[in-house]
């Protein structure tokens, strides 16, 4: 399966907070930076050797019980896992972040198969592994594509220790969600979508975890561990764009941003599908994984969502599946074409 290393917080970014250290601190950010790099060289290398594969399950079906392993990395940068410190079912250890990765898995694999029915990443019951400490302030975390998310312990003025977040825990994970269904190409607005539906779903999986309504929501990702320079969170699906001060998501395509960066700016133009899904929930009201995350979630699993789907392809599959499952002419419907019309996003 052909799919990159995806890290939760984008090299633009990086950069731009690294302007704003010292010179110590700057130092340990670019080392993080150059790590990320690797990572992707490294993925990239492994992915062109592979070929193109066929998609296939990995697990076995385990019918609501969750397969973890959590490893302490021990600092160590190398992307095989360390020392199995926590397996499934085994009770807490002294290591905070080790618990915390493995709760953290947990809620996301519970909210898969309380709401949609879901085993695990590939419906099939595929074991997850976390690898904690990895790096030395390393500040990221990232889903590896091969069934394995790295969590950086952070430097404190960009991260502080990423297992602690839900949020950024489900966006991860929703990238083998997304991995195994469409397996959306990372780049320009397939990639911007990728990133997109790792962050409805991040964001759902805390509301469903904290019982909250879209009205009482934060919509904000990774706001438990941002250090001060990203204050008060990494995104906002609310408003794009003011999240922290080196935020410059756009809320509509008005302000697309055409760039080579980032595969094509997927971090950036994230925010035009994640707006217009926020505008859906709160249009609709109540519970947003219920309504309008199965409208999401349908359209995520529709065989008609190709690797190289737009915005526009995307939103197309949202109306659909509204229409499918509450009418053609139902008020789930109207407020999925007003979404979509709200970041203006053409519905073709």
């Amino acid at each position: 399966m052909r799919y990159p290393a995806a890290c939760i917080l984008p090299p633009d970014l990086l950069q731009s907070v690294a302007r704003e250290l010292p010179p110590k601190q700057r130092a340990e950010l670019l080392a993080s930076m150059d790590l990320d790099n690797s990572i992707r060289m490294l993925r990239a290398e492994a992915v062109g050797r592979q070929g193109p594969q066929p998609q296939q399950a990995v697990g076995a079906v385990s019918n609501g019980v969750p397969q973890r392993s959590i490893f302490d990395q021990r600092h160590s940068t190398a992307t095989v896992p360390g020392t199995l410190v926590r397996a499934e079912g085994q009770p807490p250890v002294a290591d905070p972040s080790i618990n915390a990765a493995y709760d953290n898995f947990g809620e996301t694999y519970d909210f898969y198969w309380n709401v949609f029915q879901r085993d695990s990443i590939d419906d099939q019951g595929m074991p997850i592994a976390a690898m904690v400490h990895f790096g030395t302030k390393y500040d990221n975390a990232f889903w590896d594509g091969q069934g394995h998310m790295f969590f950086g312990d952070g430097g404190s003025q960009v991260f502080t220790d990423t297992t602690r977040s839900l949020d950024v825990v489900a966006h991860e994970l929703t990238h083998g969600v997304t991995q195994f269904e469409a397996n959306l190409t990372y780049s320009n607005q397939s990639g911007a979508l990728n990133e997109s539906i790792s962050d409805v779903f991040g964001s759902l999986v805390k509301q469903y975890h904290l019982a909250q309504t879209a009205d009482q929501a934060d919509w904000l990702i990774g706001a438990d561990i941002v250090g001060p320079l990203l204050s008060p969170a990494l995104r906002s699906l609310k408003a794009p764009g003011t999240a922290n001060p080196h935020d410059n998501q756009p809320a509509d395509m008005s302000k697309y941003v055409q760039t080579t960066r980032d595969n094509g700016g997927v971090h950036i133009n994230s925010g035009i599908p994640n707006h217009a899904f926020y505008v859906l929930a709160t249009t609709l009201g109540g519970e947003a994984w219920k309504t309008p995350g199965t409208i999401w979630y349908d359209a995520l699993v529709d065989p008609g969502l190709k690797p190289n789907a737009t915005f526009s392809n995307f939103a197309a599959l949202t109306l659909k599946q509204a229409r499918y499952r509450f009418g053609t002419v139902s008020n789930e419907a109207h407020a999925v074409e007003s979404a979509w019309d709200a970041v203006k996003v053409p519905l073709r």
